[in-house]
């Protein structure tokens, strides 16, 4: 397996602060990666440095399709990371509440699209053809995730569970090769957790990569093959499941037992 992230001694510092130091991290085609640590110890803040929502203040951010040439994406905005193939979620849900399922869908597929303001504006064949792939795309997608039969309903008339695998859905719109999940597992009950279980472990089945933040740690050691740990900003650990259930310094600093 070649590394399709790799992330080489990234720093993030807000004023005196230093959020991240020097954090090293790679994902392979395939595998489910989990980020875990106690809350503050820098996981969103490696989310949103990794997809252009913060200029990191150090270190370099790497970026493989499976079938392209390694690059670097500093810099980059978050649509531009977006179309290089890396989509998240977010620990707060973030759907267009009035508009319907498969709206919301559709929404994703706008960096894929290629019909220009004047072609929207007339309607010629080439974007009504691409307006019926971008239905058909987001039907298929919503099949996937399980919600086929709420296309029309309003996003915010879903339940807590469905909802965040339509954000999920949205994201999979984008057609990513990586796709980063920022405790998806949060509030939902023990039948959408196995929901969401099933939808990622087929997504890995398919060939996507997956990096998940979680601390559902029943979740993470049921999908991961391998995790990495952080505290105050820093790696302290990385492993299997095994690995990280057996270390000192995860005991100490998150798990809480020796047990």
């Amino acid at each position: 397996m070649k590394p399709i992230l790799t992330v080489d001694k990234l720093s993030m510092d807000f004023g005196g602060l230093r959020a991240l130091d020097r954090l090293d991290l790679e994902i392979n085609t395939g595998e489910i990666v989990a980020l875990i640590g106690p809350n503050g110890a820098g996981k969103s803040t490696f989310f949103n440095c990794i997809t252009g929502i913060y200029l990191p203040t150090g270190g370099d951010v790497y970026l493989t399709p499976p079938h392209g040439r390694k690059k670097i994406i500093n810099g980059l905005k978050p649509n531009q990371v977006t179309k290089k193939g890396m989509a998240r979620t977010f620990q707060n849900i973030r759907l267009f509440t009035e508009m319907t399922v498969l709206e919301n869908i559709m929404i994703g597929r706008h960096c894929r699209t290629k019909a220009s303001i004047l072609g929207a504006v007339f309607k010629g064949p080439g974007t009504i053809r691409e307006e019926k792939e971008i239905v058909e795309d987001s039907y298929r997608i919503l099949v996937k995730i399980g919600l086929a039969d709420s296309v029309n309903m309003k996003a915010t008339n879903l339940p807590y569970g469905a909802q965040r695998r339509l954000e999920i859905g949205r994201a999979l719109a984008t057609e990513p090769f990586l796709l980063l999940l920022d405790e998806p597992a949060a509030g939902m009950n023990p039948m959408e957790t196995k929901e969401l279980d099933d939808l990622i472990i087929s997504l890995r089945d398919e060939g996507m990569a997956i990096l998940l933040i979680e601390h559902d740690m029943k979740l993470v050691m049921s999908l991961s093959s391998r995790i990495y740990v952080m505290d105050y900003g820093k790696k302290i650990a990385q492993g299997t499941p095994v690995e990280i259930r057996n270390n000192p310094k995860v005991i100490k600093a998150y798990l809480g037992t020796e047990n």
